[in-house]
């Protein structure tokens, strides 16, 4: 259960309130709290709700993601990371996009059996997917759940490429198939690393493993031929724009062989919890932070133009992509990740197939 710390901040949870879902006409409200014997309370644990989908594989088209094949076991993440942006998503299902969005998990079961289904359709061509394009495959009831493990049986079966981005240790319980997919270059493993700063990590992502954690997966996975890219994202100016050079050289001591970066951009609701958050967490950075993220997008919190949403424009923007460039070319000069290979791939696995 999360706990207030005296200053008004909850521990254990990113976002600090439960915005206005805009798809909802209703909400409960506390308007008159004089006149309420108790507090309202809300429950603050982990609660799962399952979903049967139809299907489970998403094609984005977005001209920054094209082609971009990904799937989701889980939707809401335990994590809290307070810059999500996948937190707009749970509007969807009729939670909110702050605390909802870290205590109210959606888990798909059945997603094992749709990737199947996926990969014998009759024109099915092999294409890289990836887990997860929106919550992480591996945050904490994976554990229990397996559901990724056991998609990950699925790829293996059909030796059909798959590229995985996380932020959990959970991985490393998966090592015997990840090594099998690697040695036939069908697997890419992305892990993310926002700060090296375990004071400021604990409140940007509070249910997430130590960077200590993280880097020490790496090395794990590069022991074991598993191929890691390093994602420092997204980088937020004035909070950890700084680390960019420190994060990508400890990553390449312990093997990474690539690395990549987004500026944060507030969309829709996590303007708010963001806003939010930082006059809670920092507030003596709070307005210059702030005010950094407009500056990256053309004077607002969020953006949504192709081309400048996931990179940022203006002076700022540069200055950390120029960072970015000279930290690659010092520490990661001469690695690259190995191509996928395609050919591998075995439709209909365990069907009879007519001869006629």
């Amino acid at each position: 259960m999360a706990q207030e710390d005296g200053s008004g901040f909850f521990k254990g949870r990113g976002a600090q309130v439960n915005t206005q879902n805009k798809f909802l006409k209703n909400k409960y409200v506390a308007d008159h709290i004089e006149g309420i014997d108790e507090p309202l309370l809300e429950n603050s644990s982990t609660q799962l709700f399952e979903e049967t989908p139809k299907k489970i594989v998403s094609e984005s088209n977005s001209p920054d993601l094209s082609h971009m094949y990904s799937l989701n076991p889980y939707q809401g993440c335990e994590h809290g990371c307070i810059y999500c942006y996948a937190r707009n998503s749970h509007e969807y299902y009729g939670f909110s996009a702050g605390l909802d969005f870290e205590r109210k998990i959606i888990i798909k079961r059945n997603a094992p059996e749709l990737l199947e289904q996926y990969f014998n359709k009759k024109n099915y061509k092999p294409v890289c997917i990836m887990l997860s394009g929106n919550t992480d495959c591996y945050q904490p009831v994976e554990r229990k759940l397996q559901i990724t493990r056991q998609l990950l049986e699925v790829f293996l079966q059909y030796k059909n490429p798959v590229s995985i981005i996380t932020k959990n240790n959970v991985i490393l319980r998966d090592l015997d198939i990840l090594t099998e997919l690697a040695a036939m270059n069908l697997v890419h493993v992305n892990i993310s690393i926002t700060s090296l700063n375990e004071q400021l990590r604990q409140k940007l992502e509070p249910r997430t493993i130590t960077a200590t954690g993280r880097l020490a997966v790496v090395q794990k996975l590069s022991e074991n031929g598993i191929p890691v890219r390093v994602m420092a994202a997204p980088i937020i100016p004035g909070l950890n724009s700084n680390e960019v050079p420190n994060i990508i050289k400890a990553a390449a001591d312990r093997g990474a062989l690539a690395a990549g970066f987004t500026i944060v951009r507030l969309n829709g609701s996590i303007a708010e919890i963001f806003s939010d958050w930082i006059y809670k967490a920092f507030p003596d950075k709070a307005e210059k932070v702030l005010n950094m993220i407009r500056e990256c997008h053309d004077g607002q919190l969020n953006d949504s133009d192709f081309g400048r949403r996931m990179s940022g424009g203006g002076k700022v923007a540069e200055s950390i992509h120029q960072m970015f460039r000279m930290a690659c070319n010092r520490f990661m000069a001469g690695r690259e990740m190995p191509e996928y290979d395609y050919s591998l791939f075995v439709p209909k696995k365990g069907k009879q197939i007519s001869m006629f």
